[in-house]
């Protein structure tokens, strides 16, 4: 047990990374005769983390076993999707699609994406495909909204197309000044030449 405290010690010593750090510390305080609970407790990990930590350093004797295993990683995202069907799919307008704008945005581009090639697919990874392709992401453009058709009873009666609207938009051009200066200023009337 010397050889393998003085190991852990000199591991402790060289390794920067804290999860390595408290795993080899746990081992070394069960190796100067320290009880699992209190190298749980120094350490900060679980009592059955402890236990396995040990059980891992004494299989084989080295301090390369208790550095994190090698794993494959997240898998990827979209994995049918290539740089390729991207293109074409950025080449195909958006309007044709049942989209309401013409111009791709990242949100619509991923949506379409996923459902076309049954995969999700977030924005943000999209962006970054895209920013690793040399595409350019710009901002969207406004899009043409329709008038709600029943606009005009919403906005009132100086809204809309009808006679009533006309008619009352005309009676107030033709009111009467409240003094004889407004007519020099403004001009001859809707009926013809100032009169003074």
């Amino acid at each position: 047990m010397g050889h393998d405290r003085n190991r852990l010690a000199r591991a402790l010593r060289q390794t920067a990374a804290a999860r390595v750090f408290r795993r080899i510390q746990a081992v070394q305080l069960i190796a100067e005769r320290r009880t699992m609970g209190e190298a749980a407790q120094i350490t900060g990990l679980t009592l059955q983390s402890v236990y396995k930590l040990v059980q891992r350093y004494l299989h084989t004797h080295r301090v390369q076993s208790l550095h994190d295993r090698p794993h494959t990683g997240r898998p990827p995202a979209a994995p049918g999707l290539t740089a390729a069907r991207i293109g074409r799919e950025l080449r195909r307008s958006p309007l044709r699609l049942g989209s309401r704008t013409n111009v791709w945005t990242v949100k619509t581009l991923a949506l379409h994406l996923s459902q076309r090639y049954h995969s999700p697919l977030a924005p943000w990874t999209l962006r970054r495909w895209m920013k690793h392709l040399g595409l350019v992401c710009k901002r969207p453009r406004y899009f043409y909204s329709e008038k709600h058709p029943h606009r005009a009873q919403k906005k009132g009666p100086l809204c809309g197309n009808s006679s009533t609207s006309r008619q009352r938009r005309s009676d107030s051009l033709k009111m009467k000044p409240s003094c004889a200066c407004f007519l020099s200023c403004v001009g001859p009337g809707p009926s013809g030449a100032n009169k003074r």
